[in-house]
C-alpha cells in the first residue's frame, strides 16, 4: 500500500515528518512529491499509488486515470473544489477533506484583518473599535464557530445564518440566529463569509445583497473568490464610497478593486491556513484518515458519493 504526499506548496518539514511516521507505522509505503512545476511530474508520481494527500493541488480525471491503483484522495484542509468529485465517484475513488483542522487559523486571520481595517490599515489616522459592532457570519461551520468565539472576546455582537445549521444550534453557541442571508447583511456592520464555492453559492454575493449593508459596512471574505460577483461589487463600491472589501483571496479584478484606496485590501495569496499549527494539524489528520479508511473502512469525512 503506497501513500503519496503531492504538494506544489509543501507542508512544513515537521508536518511531513509526522505524516511519514503515521503512514509507515501503519505498514504502508510513503512517497513525497514537493514543489513540482509540471503536471507531468504529478502524473508520473501517481502511477503506482493507492492514496494521495494534497493541499491546493488539482486532482482531475487525467490524474486519476494515471493512478490505476488509486483508492482515496484526502485534501488537507476544508475546501475540496480542487478535486473532481464526479470523476472520483465514477472511478470509485473516495475523496475526503479534513474539516476543522484549519478553522482556528482562518478565524484568527479574520479578526486580525478586521482590526487592521477598522484602524485604517495602520496609516496613523484615527480609526474605530470592534467593541459593540454587529458581526454577521455567513455559514456557521467550524470556521464560523471559531470566528464567533474570538469575536465575542472583542465584545462584538455576533449574528449568523447557515442554511444547513439549525437556528437552535446557532443560539446554543451564544450567537443570534437570523432567518436568511438578506437579514444578516441588512442588520450587521460587518459580514464575514465562510460559504463553500458551489453551484448555489458562486456569484451569490452580489450588488443587491451587499448593497443592503449599513453605512460604513465591511465585507470580509476568507472563503472562496468564486462566491463574489466581482463586477457587481466593483459597481457597488463605486456608488457606495463608505463600503470596504477585505479578503485573503486576491480577486480576478484586483487592479479594479485597487482603485478604491483605503477601502480594499487583499493579501498576496490565500493565507487562512498559513500557520505552522494548521499546516501540521491538517497533514496529520489526512494521514490518519487514510489509515482509518484503508484498515477499517472509515469514511466519516467522505465528500463524494
Amino acid at each position: 500500500m503506497k501513500v503519496l504526499v503531492a504538494t506544489e506548496k509543501p507542508f512544513a518539514a515537521p508536518a511531513v515528518a509526522g505524516i511519514k511516521g503515521i503512514i509507515e507505522e501503519a505498514g504502508f509505503e510513503f512517497a513525497l512529491l514537493e514543489k513540482y512545476s509540471e503536471k507531468a511530474e504529478l502524473l508520473a508520481a501517481v502511477a503506482d499509488v493507492d492514496a494521495i494527500i494534497i493541499r491546493s493541488d488539482k486532482i482531475d480525471a487525467e490524474v486519476m486515470d494515471a493512478a490505476k491503483n488509486l483508492k482515496i484522495v484526502v485534501r488537507a484542509g476544508a475546501g475540496y473544489d480542487n478535486v473532481d468529485l464526479e470523476a472520483a465517484t465514477a472511478r470509485k475513488v473516495v475523496v475526503m477533506n479534513t474539516p476543522g483542522q484549519n478553522a482556528n487559523a482562518v478565524a484568527e486571520l479574520v479578526l486580525g484583518l478586521l482590526v487592521f481595517t477598522v484602524r485604517n490599515f495602520y496609516n496613523g489616522k484615527s480609526g474605530s473599535e470592534l467593541l459593540g459592532k454587529k458581526l454577521g457570519i455567513l455559514a456557521f461551520g467550524n470556521v464560523g464557530r471559531n470566528v464567533a468565539r474570538i469575536a465575542k472576546g472583542f465584545g462584538m455582537d455576533v449574528y449568523a445564518y447557515d442554511a444547513y445549521c439549525p437556528a437552535e444550534a446557532i443560539e446554543a453557541a451564544g450567537v443570534h440566529a437570523v432567518a436568511n442571508q438578506g437579514e444578516l447583511f441588512a442588520q450587521c456592520d460587518i459580514v464575514s463569509l465562510h460559504i463553500p464555492a458551489t453551484a448555489e453559492t458562486k456569484q451569490s454575493i452580489n450588488k443587491a445583497l451587499v448593497g443592503t449593508m449599513k453605512k460604513g459596512g465591511i465585507l470580509i471574505n476568507t472563503a472562496r473568490k468564486e462566491v463574489i460577483n466581482e463586477p457587481e461589487l466593483i459597481e457597488l463600491m463605486a456608488e457606495r464610497t463608505d463600503l470596504k472589501y477585505i479578503t485573503d483571496i486576491m480577486p480576478d479584478a484586483d487592479a479594479e478593486f485597487k482603485a478604491f484606496e483605503g477601502r480594499y485590501f487583499s493579501t498576496p495569496k490565500k493565507m487562512g491556513a498559513q500557520t505552522a499549527e494548521a499546516n501540521t494539524n491538517a497533514g496529520l489528520a489526512a494521514a490518519n484518515q487514510i489509515v482509518g479508511f484503508i484498515k477499517e473502512g472509515i469514511t466519516k469525512f467522505q465528500v463524494n458519493k
